[in-house]
């Protein structure tokens, strides 16, 4: 795309039905295993023909992770309440919660590293629907071998360092739109043996540092683009937010409870149909990869 386009699509603002659309989308999307990016990308191009942004997926995505604060506040507040104490109390190191605190900030040190590193390229080159459904089939499918192979015996208090690093690792490679935050920590957490429960669990806690994180960086640039991406105001970014939480609240329950009684089968099948319609609809030129 040539400057000149870059600097049309900056300058276009998000209307309210694309804002109301793509919020929904994200509250949907965000904590299943289908790639809550991919899926913004991909609605925005079938739907208005232009891509939201990276920055606008990030702040929207304040509202989920609020959500999740919320849905998690007294397990977030016994873990920092212990991890805090623990600094100052050696007795206190040796509570599980001091230790997943420890555990939650090193697995958030991959995506934070090459977040920032590759933050360029997440905005322009990974921001294509080529790469978009390759990674929703490639990551598809490893999701379903992890199904397949994991054991799905060990919980949380389990985890090991190493753990933590792997699940990090994992997440960090959903910065390319179709790979999924929770399907790659989730597909991590069953190949090294956790249940379906505990794998979902930790996915939502080691998010929230990150997706915090992103969010509040790409604040500024989502209100004034200086890349490819539609510019929404202060108020469209703020009702963004909170149908995201809503939405996003209620997924992590209907998840949370999913993973309880069916496999993950379900979401590599989705994945694998929308990933082919997808590379379809770009084959016949029905749709545009950037």
């Amino acid at each position: 795309m040539s400057d000149v386009a870059l600097a049309a699509a900056a300058e276009e603002q998000m209307s309210w039905l694309q804002v109301l659309v793509l919020s929904m989308v994200q509250g949907l999307t965000e904590f299943l295993p289908v790639s809550s990016s991919g899926h913004l990308l991909l609605a925005g191009e079938v739907f208005f023909g232009a891509d939201a942004g990276a920055s606008f997926t990030a702040v929207c995505q304040l509202g989920t992770e609020a959500a999740v604060v919320v849905y998690f506040a007294r397990d977030i507040a016994r873990i920092v309440r212990a991890w805090i104490r623990g600094i100052f109390i050696p007795s206190v190191r040796k509570q599980a919660d001091y230790r997943l605190g420890w555990l939650v900030i090193a697995g958030s040190l991959p995506i934070g590293v090459l977040g920032f590193f590759f933050r360029d390229d997440i905005r322009t080159v990974a921001r294509n629907l080529w790469l978009v459904a390759a990674m929703l089939i490639v990551a598809g499918v490893i999701l379903g071998v992890a199904e397949y192979a994991g054991r799905k015996q060990r919980e949380l208090s389990t985890l090991t360092l190493r753990d933590t690093l792997v699940m990090g690792t994992a997440q960090a490679a959903a910065l390319i739109p179709g790979v999924s935050r929770s399907g790659g920590t989730i597909s991590a957490g069953l190949f090294l043996g956790l249940s379906r429960y505990a794998a979902a669990r930790y996915s939502f806690l080691l998010a929230i540092p990150a997706v915090v994180a992103s969010g509040l960086f790409s604040l500024p640039d989502a209100l004034s683009p200086q890349s490819s991406g539609l510019t929404a105001d202060a108020w469209q970014l703020s009702v963004s937010v909170g149908i995201t939480f809503v939405v996003g609240y209620a997924c992590i329950a209907f998840f949370l409870a999913f993973v309880q009684r069916y496999s993950m089968y379900w979401f590599v099948g989705y994945r694998i149909i929308v990933g082919g319609g997808v590379l379809m609809l770009l084959g016949t030129g029905t749709i545009s990869a950037s």
